[in-house]
């Protein structure tokens, strides 16, 4: 695991060292003392998702305000334009977005810090995305962005597909009305 770069002041983007021979490859996908060190501070894991999705699904932007999530989000199958957004009201980068397309090519992960909203629209069917969060699940704690909020701005990919939103992303809330962390 070797960061990349950072953004948005603690978002890291991170690329895998692959060994790979005639048989196939093998890769450390996560090291707690590793990323701890790049992240340069202590992260606790509680919680491993794994979701399945067709091209053109958008999920999120998501995130928990009193539980906040933090996400370290990997592919496995496919790829995804994967997105944070800073809710940190003290913030510099406030409002500002980042993304990045991580697909199980690349091997690329992205860590999304708890204070963060969190999203991704899939490229490619059958896109599978695995991702460790530092909280548990707190549906009764969990908001939603629209995903194309125009005080965000964010610049998703064209697709040749039509967007999939569930009900909650959907009917989510405008940047101007969510609630923002302190």
């Amino acid at each position: 695991m070797k960061l990349v770069e950072k953004a948005l002041g603690d978002v890291a983007l991170f690329e895998s060292t692959v060994f790979g021979d005639d048989r196939g490859f093998f890769f450390e996908s996560y090291n707690e003392k590793v990323f701890n060190e790049l992240v340069g501070y202590k992260v606790t894991f509680k919680q491993d998702n794994h979701s399945k999705s067709q091209k053109g699904v958008l999920r999120g932007l998501h995130y928990q305000l009193n539980s906040p999530q933090g996400k370290l989000v990997r592919v496995i199958k496919g790829s995804v334009f994967d997105v944070a957004v800073d809710l940190r009201r003290c913030s510099s980068t406030f409002g500002q977005w980042y993304g990045v397309t991580l697909s199980s090519e690349n091997k690329n992960l992205i860590w999304v810090p708890p204070g963060f909203a969190h999203g991704f629209v899939v490229l490619e069917d059958e896109t599978e995305v695995l991702y460790k969060a530092t909280e548990f699940y707190a549906p009764k704690d969990e908001y939603s962005i629209l995903y194309n909020d125009q005080d965000i701005g964010i610049n998703w990919p064209k697709l040749d597909s039509e967007i999939l939103l569930s009900a909650k992303d959907t009917n989510g809330l405008t940047f101007a009305a969510a609630p923002y962390f302190k």
